[in-house]
Order: structure tokens, then C-alpha cells, then sequence
């Protein structure tokens, strides 16, 4: 039996969290302080399954590490604690009632519906059958039946788009092709086409099905709970959907922020990178407006309700991206679409045929020349053939339609933090003031009074201190007050360490870091005399009293990056924008460092705004690609013409986006951008070869006239061709060219 808290903070209520739900069963099987395991038998038989379920769980900024045993069918996962036993102990119930949540609500692996498992093995049966038929005597009869099965429901949909949609559709001049075929006897080019046509429809719509649900599903990004204050005092823990306005919900460190609203008490570190991007923390304290979907790193804090679900800053971005049209166009059938612009025409020059000729043999050469089946197989081969050539290079590009709209874009937008920059903070440089204390001494202290602190920064000079092989001092009584910095006793020392203004307030001044020859004052920024440095970010540290250095920092560019953006405007002509939530001056840095003119940068931009952004590039006839891997990306991306994230990007930034670089490097996009302009003239190619042979016959036959077996054989032969032409991506195994 394991315990958990289930209604209020202060009041805990005994309950047994084994659940079994009508599809995911699951238990918990042991459980300490920062870690949980969870018996989870459908991990045994789905590895998709499991394989989704880490990647939701490692997206949790709460959760440090997951590991599954697919053999025991386990997931054990570790998560970060409270700074205090009380806060831990409800925050390890909160947590594991959250995580066995999410067990519960990942999908699995969708199973073929029997609908598709018969729409798709019927014109195989078909098919095979009459190929056995050419060297086996089977019966015809018995071929013809199963032909007639497998054409079936195309006969149904013909029905249905003539009865209720009161419109001819590609299902009506299939129909059409496969009954006079064969009534000629061929019963095996029907079969054929059906088993094409029926697999391709499959992978469409079971997309369509995927993208339906990963919209329903965006929602759960903002958080499922919240902490409300009651009127009796007592904090009890409810759906964030039920929050009322003006209510007041206290969020604890490690947890995520449900509403936005107004802080009423305390102060917190809060990251707010899902939503604009920042890579470093922001200070939040009474008066102060904070935003759902941003995480409270350190500190607690009560809020007064002022927005909550869509209405949130950040539901306002997911409500975009379900009214974008991003799901429609991936959901579209793209040779479909081209091939019912068709019908009617050919079904005109057929009447007309058959009037003036009184021929039913030439009539049926005609609807037998149609170029529609050689551009809805070749067409559909050739997207899956370059999607497959593409996951080669680490890309995954989710349809047909957005391999073309690659192939398109001529603008190109990126956001900044963790798109062009590498998202984690990384110390550069240590300086210490000349005279007074060693490079190496000055990290040591600091490294010592930052242990076990779990801010961004402090992480950062924990990792480069390790990188230089500098030994962790013990740490003797220390204070940390958010927003300032960490005041410790260091072998006798007291050592602070933090932002300037710590410094200010135990009167510590800023003295020069150089030789006195050097010194220059009054002539130098930030305050710091004689401080000449590229870096804006700066960590300062002071010795009993004394000030003894800097430790400088930044969020550092990606090493690709200024070499694929030279490389994507020289060899293919890109007009590139920055984009970001971010400061202006930050913004602008990074925009010089990478060559990108300063009146392409668009700084401190919500996501509203992003999307709003790319909208007016689309109005000013621009076909517009963005880059971004945050829920602050969301919108831009849906709204974006082709869409670009990274497989360690956010969820909901990997279901919006059209491509996904999986390899997490911005140079598969490269590969990715060869792959969509060598598919288009691949395309290209196989509509000429569609439509030139059948167009020639179509003339022979509507003038001298055409036997309807000939006019199958250049029918069937341009659609083959059509067909092994856009299997060539498979067969490249070189690099692809970069080539405008």
C-alpha cells in the first residue's frame, strides 16, 4: 500500500494509488524520497509506447532522470526535492500522483483498425492472386470475386460523393477504370492500383488521426494541478481547470505556475524559457505579474487568479495553434486533390469521343488514358521514398505537403535561445582583480559557496569547475536570498557570491580588475572600473569584504550555426529574420555575431506576437520557415508555412512542427532543404511522364483511334515509370547537394 495526498497540504488523507485503468494498467512499486518506480506492463509489449513515455516524462523540468526496464516492465524515475522535509514530503506525493498521471494518460501505440487491415489486404489478395494466375490455373471466377471485394468500397464512396456530396471525385473515375479494365480481362492492374491506392489513403488518415489527438492533448502543457488557498486556511490541491478568478494558488519550488496572475507574497526564481524564450531565470516578487506554464525554480509565492486555462498567456498560444491550418494541410491528400481536378475533364472528352465516333472501344481508351493514376501513385512514392531518404540524415518530415513547402521557402525566421544559441548557460571566463587573489582561487570559493544551489548559473559554474578539475571546498553556514546571490563561510573565509547589487548591500565597492596603470575611470560600463569585457553576463564575487573578481557567462551559439545561416544565404538565396523573447541588446549581439541584418531582429516577442509576425512576412508574399523548439514557438510554428523544431525540443513544439531534426544540429536542416528541392524536380519529372504518354495517346486515340489494350499498356507503362522514378531518393546514398 502506498500513501498519498489526494485533497489538502495540511491535512493528508490516506490512499491506495495502485490504479488500473481500462488501458494502461499500472501500480507503484516502491517509492522514497526523489525517486518513484511504477510496474507499468504495457512497457513489456510497446516499445513506441515506452519510447513516448520517457520523452513526455524527460520533458518535465521537474524530473532529473528516467530509466525503464522493458523486460521487467519498469520505469523508474527520479525527480528533484523541496528544500525542506515538509515541502518534500507533499511535494514527493504531489509528484508521484502526477507522474502515475501521466502513465495513465500517454496513448499507446494505435493498432490498424479492422477497416484498414481489410481495405488493405483485399486488393493484395487480389493482387496476388492474379499474379499466381499467370503461372497457376486458378479460376477466373475466383479472381473476379475477389477483385470485386477489394473494389467495393471504392464503389461505396463513388455512391456516397454522387448521392449525398452531389459531386464526381476521384473515387468515381476509379471505379469507372477499374470495371472497364477489367471487364477486358485484366484483372491484375486493378488489383494493383486498389492495393497502391489503398495503402496510401491508410497513411493519410491514420496521420489525420495522430495530429487530431496531439491537438486535443496541447492543453495538458499548462499543468493539471494547482495549490488553492481556502477560506478556512487549509491549501487544498484541485484541477487547474476548476481555479476561479481571484482565487489564490500558492506554487512551491519545482512546481510549475497553473494561472497567470498577480503575486500577493513571497518571491521566487522563475524560469521562463517554455514561454519566451529566456534562458536565464527572472526575479517575480509582490506586485509582480507572472504566466502559467513558467516554472518556479526557487522561492514560493501566492498568486491572485487573474487568467486561467485558454486565457492564459500561454493557453492564448496553444488556442492559436488549434486554429491554425497546419493540421488540415498535413491532413490533406495532395495527389487526391490534383487528380479530382481530373475527373470531369476526362469524363467530357470521353462524351465527346463516343458522341462523335460512335466507338465504345474509343471512349473507354480515353477513360483508360487518364493521367490521374500514374500522379496519385507517383506522386504518393515519391513523398514517402524522400520522407525516407530524409530520416538517413536525422530529419523527420511529417507529410508530402510539407516536403514541398520546404522545397518553397524563401524566408526564414529562427528564435534564439536553444535554436541558434545551445539553451544552457556555460561560464566563459574567470577574471579576478590583479593582485589580490588566483584564477583558480577565486573559482574555488565560488564554486564552493554555489554547491548544491540549483540555479541556472550555479549549475553552470559547478559543471566548469569540474571541467578544470577544481576540488569542491566544504561549505560551512551559508544564506541564499533569491534574486541576489549566496553568502557563505568558506575555510574561514566569508565569500558571497552573486549579483552586484549583494555586493552594494554589504557596502563592498567595484574596484578595477587590472594593474592601476591600466585603469581608465569613470570611462568604463556597468560600474565596474577598468572593466573592459564582451560578456554582458557577469557573476561577481567578493572576499571577506573585499571584492575579488567576476565570473563571466553566456548562453553560447550553437557552433553550426553561423556557418549554416552564411550557407543557407549564399547557396540558397534566404532572407533571414531573428526572432525571439528575449532583450533587444541580446537579441541584437547574437543578430551580429551570425551576420543577420539588425532590421531583421524582432526582440521581446510573446508568442502571440511571434505568430503575428510571421503572418505579415506571409502577407508580404513571402513563403516563411521557423525554426523554434518552446512552447513560446508554437504558434509561429503553426502558423509558419514550413515549421522546424528539434527532436529535445518541447513536446508540444515537436507535434506542431512539420520537421523535426532529430540529431538536435542545425545542419541536417541543410540535408533536409537539398532533400525538398531534389523532391520537387523529381515530381515534377514523374508529371511529365504521366501526362506527356497518355496525352500523345489520348490525341491517336480521339483521332485514328486507339485498340484499349494498347492504351492500357501506355497507361499502366507512364504510371510504372512514374511509380520506380520517385523511388530514386531511396537509392541516393550520397550526401545531398547544397546546391541553390
Amino acid at each position: 500500500m502506498v500513501l498519498a495526498v489526494q485533497t489538502t497540504r495540511n491535512k493528508p488523507i490516506k490512499s491506495d494509488v495502485n490504479h488500473i485503468n481500462t488501458a494502461i494498467t499500472y501500480r507503484i512499486v516502491h517509492s522514497i524520497p526523489g525517486r518513484v518506480r511504477f510496474r507499468v506492463p504495457l512497457l513489456a509489449s510497446d516499445e513506441a509506447y515506452a519510447l513516448h513515455l520517457e520523452t513526455l516524462l524527460q520533458a518535465d523540468n521537474r524530473v532529473i532522470g528516467v530509466r525503464i526496464n522493458r523486460h521487467a516492465a519498469s520505469i523508474a524515475i527520479n525527480y528533484q526535492l523541496a528544500g525542506n522535509d515538509c515541502q518534500s514530503f507533499f511535494q514527493d506525493v504531489e509528484l508521484s500522483l502526477q507522474l502515475a498521471t501521466i502513465i495513465q494518460n500517454t496513448l499507446p501505440t494505435p493498432s490498424m483498425t479492422e477497416e484498414e487491415e481489410s481495405g488493405v489486404k483485399l486488393p493484395a489478395l487480389a493482387a496476388f492472386l492474379a499474379l499466381l494466375g499467370l503461372t497457376i490455373p486458378i479460376p477466373t471466377s475466383i479472381i473476379a470475386s475477389v477483385v470485386a471485394l477489394a473494389a467495393w468500397p471504392v464503389a461505396k464512396r463513388a455512391y456516397h460523393s454522387l448521392t449525398v456530396n452531389r459531386k464526381l471525385n476521384i473515387d468515381c473515375l476509379d471505379f469507372m477504370a477499374i470495371s472497364l479494365t477489367a471487364a477486358q480481362g485484366n484483372l491484375l492492374t486493378p488489383a494493383l492500383v486498389m492495393t497502391l491506392h489503398e495503402i496510401g489513403d491508410m497513411i493519410r488518415d491514420r496521420t489525420a488521426r495522430v495530429s487530431q489527438q496531439n491537438a486535443a492533448d496541447l492543453l495538458d502543457s499548462l499543468g493539471r494541478y494547482a495549490w488553492v488557498l481556502q477560506p478556512d486556511g487549509q491549501t487544498q490541491q484541485i484541477p487547474a481547470t476548476d481555479v476561479q478568478i481571484n482565487d489564490t494558488v500558492i506554487v512551491y519550488p519545482g512546481e510549475q505556475i497553473p494561472v497567470d496572475g498577480q503575486v500577493l507574497q513571497g518571491k521566487a526564481l522563475i524560469d521562463q524559457q517554455k514561454l519566451t524564450g529566456e534562458s536565464l531565470p527572472v526575479l517575480r516578487e509582490m506586485g509582480h505579474t507572472v504566466y502559467a506554464s513558467t516554472l518556479v525554480r526557487e522561492g514560493e509565492i501566492y498568486i491572485k487568479t487573474e487568467k486561467v486555462g485558454n486565457a492564459t498567456r500561454a493557453g492564448a498560444s496553444i488556442e492559436l495553434v488549434q486554429q491554425a491550418p497546419v493540421h488540415d494541410t498535413r491532413m490533406g491528400n495532395y495527389a487526391a486533390a490534383i487528380a479530382d481536378k481530373a475527373v470531369i475533364p476526362s469524363l467530357i472528352f470521353a462524351g465527346l469521343v463516343l458522341a462523335a465516333t460512335r466507338s465504345p472501344a474509343r471512349a473507354a481508351s480515353i477513360l483508360t488514358l487518364d493521367f490521374v493514376t500514374g500522379i496519385r501513385v507517383s506522386l504518393p512514392t515519391t513523398f514517402l521514398a524522400a520522407l525516407t531518404h530524409a530520416t538517413r540524415h536525422g530529419v523527420l518530415i511529417r507529410s508530402g505537403r510539407a516536403l514541398e513547402k520546404l522545397a518553397q521557402v524563401d524566408t526564414l525566421v529562427f528564435d534564439k535561445t536553444g535554436t541558434l544559441t545551445q539553451g544552457n548557460i556555460q561560464v566563459v571566463e574567470v577574471e579576478p582583480v590583479a593582485s589580490r587573489i588566483s584564477a583558480q582561487r577565486l573559482l574555488e570559493l565560488a564554486t564552493a559557496a554555489e554547491q548544491r544551489l540549483t540555479h541556472p548559473v550555479a549549475e553552470a559554474v559547478m559543471r566548469y569547475a569540474q571541467e578544470q578539475g577544481i576540488e569542491i571546498l566544504p561549505r560551512g553556514q551559508w544564506s541564499y536570498e533569491i534574486g541576489l546571490g549566496v553568502v557563505a563561510e568558506i575555510e574561514g573565509q566569508q565569500v558571497l557570491v552573486g549579483s552586484d547589487r549583494l555586493l552594494s548591500r554589504y557596502d563592498i565597492s567595484l574596484t578595477c580588475l587590472y594593474a592601476e596603470h591600466r585603469c581608465h575611470p569613470g570611462k568604463c560600463p556597468r560600474r565596474l572600473n577598468c572593466r573592459i569585457s564582451a560578456h554582458d553576463s557577469l557573476l561577481y564575487v567578493a572576499v571577506n569584504g573585499e571584492f575579488a573578481g567576476v565570473i563571466s557567462y553566456t548562453d553560447p551559439l550553437r557552433p553550426e550555426s553561423a556557418p549554416i545561416l552564411q550557407q543557407l544565404q549564399t547557396d540558397y538565396g534566404m532572407e533571414i529574420h531573428l526572432l525571439t523573447g528575449d532583450s533587444r541588446d541580446k537579441a541584437v549581439m547574437v543578430a551580429q555575431e551570425l551576420g543577420i541584418p539588425l532590421h531583421h531582429v524582432h526582440a521581446e516577442a510573446f508568442p502571440e506576437s511571434k505568430a503575428a509576425i510571421i503572418q505579415q512576412l506571409k502577407a508580404a508574399g513571402k513563403t516563411v520557415g521557423y525554426t523554434g523548439d518552446g512552447l513560446n514557438d508554437s504558434a509561429a510554428l503553426a502558423y509558419a508555412d514550413a515549421s522546424i523544431s528539434f527532436g529535445d525540443g518541447s513536446e508540444i513544439a515537436r507535434e506542431t512542427a512539420d520537421v523535426v531534426l532529430m540529431n538536435n544540429n542545425l545542419t541536417s536542416f541543410v540535408d533536409a532543404m537539398a532533400i525538398a528541392r531534389e523532391t520537387k524536380a523529381v515530381i515534377k519529372q514523374n508529371i511529365s511522364l504521366a501526362v506527356v504518354p497518355n496525352l500523345a495517346a489520348l490525341g491517336l486515340a480521339a483521332t485514328v483511334g486507339m485498340h484499349p489494350l494498347a492504351a492500357t499498356v501506355v497507361h499502366n507503362g507512364s504510371a510504372i515509370a512514374a511509380g520506380l522514378n520517385g523511388l530514386r531518393p531511396l537509392m541516393h546514398r550520397d550526401e545531398p547537394q547544397t546546391k541553390k
